[in-house]
């Protein structure tokens, strides 16, 4: 059973471009950072990579997410936190949907 999506007043929010195949995000931004409404339609990898902070909880599916050198699956309730500069990237599950936070206000850009 497909997992039910984001309501239409968030998928109503710019879109940005992510570098993942299937996954799509929804952009709420503020001078203090951008917050994301993610949601992924098919399995996808995010290949390693560092940014500023990160604050992510899952809202839904699974995530199988590498932070420095700490592998873990996360799914419905679980958070995670990534430092700043820390490599990171792991195995997006369909069905996943999560609710990110990034201290740069600047990260992603609607598309458009």
């Amino acid at each position: 059973m497909q997992p039910p999506e984001f309501p239409a007043f968030v998928r109503g929010l710019p879109e940005v471009d992510l570098p993942v195949e299937g996954l799509r995000g929804w952009l709420l931004q503020s001078e203090s950072g951008s917050l994301l409404f993610l949601e992924a339609e098919e399995d996808g990898y995010m290949p390693l990579h560092s940014h500023c902070d990160q604050w992510g909880s899952v809202v839904d599916g699974s995530i199988q997410l590498t932070i420095g050198d700490d592998t873990r699956t996360y799914t419905r309730g679980d958070s995670y936190t990534i430092p700043a500069g820390t490599m990171h990237g792991g195995q997006i599950h369909a069905g996943f949907r999560a609710v990110d936070f990034f201290t740069d206000p600047d990260r992603y850009q609607p598309h458009g």
